[in-house]
């Protein structure tokens, strides 16, 4: 997949716009999701998206084959969605169901727990919601990529453009932070 995605990128890099529209099917969906998660604006987030491919596909003589395309994508993706943070000075997190139409919700299967459970579920799920929206954006946008993204430490590294021995720290931060303020919200108490 990696080899077919680089594929993608390097004929788009030669002047293949086929190449490159498929490269935006591939991950518009992931990167608007990504933006949506980080800055709680549709409406942004569909900006953000389209000015993320607007600036890769001008970018693209920049873009290294050694490099993996999304990774690339994603640091510019998370570039221009800090910089509208930074201006709103505003950092929130949207349900994790956001990508649901709207009155519709995430509905487990049909072999689905019973109400009070059901009830029980959804609770911990807001409550992991909250805690997730309290986190510094470091926190939040290392979980975001490793959890959500399913992204490697090295493809998290580039994209944040830090150390890979910083991801592992910075995401063993994040979990415990979002444990902790999800144990505080649930009113369970940690016992060692």
């Amino acid at each position: 997949m990696e080899d077919e995605e680089n594929g993608l990128a390097s004929r788009a890099q030669a002047g293949d716009r086929q190449a490159f529209a498929q490269l935006v099917r591939r991950f518009q969906d992931r990167v608007f999701g990504f933006i949506l998660r980080m800055n709680n604006s549709r409406d942004e987030a569909m900006d953000l998206t389209q000015e993320t491919f607007m600036k890769a596909y001008q970018a693209l003589p920049t873009w290294r084959p050694d490099a993996r395309f999304s990774t690339w994508l994603f640091q510019i993706a998370r570039n221009a969605t800090l910089d509208i943070l930074r201006r709103r000075q505003l950092v929130e997190f949207v349900p994790l169901d956001a990508g649901q139409p709207e009155g519709e919700a995430l509905d487990p299967p049909d072999d689905a727990p019973l109400p009070e459970e059901h009830l029980s579920g959804r609770q911990r799920i807001a409550l992991l919601e909250q805690s997730l929206h309290e986190l510094p954006v470091e926190q939040r946008e290392i979980l975001l990529l490793r959890e959500l993204e399913n992204m490697s430490y090295a493809d998290i590294a580039v994209t944040l453009n830090i150390e890979a021995g910083t991801v592992k720290s910075r995401l063993a931060r994040a979990r415990t932070a979002v444990l902790a303020k999800f144990q505080h919200h649930a009113g369970e108490n940690r016992h060692d």
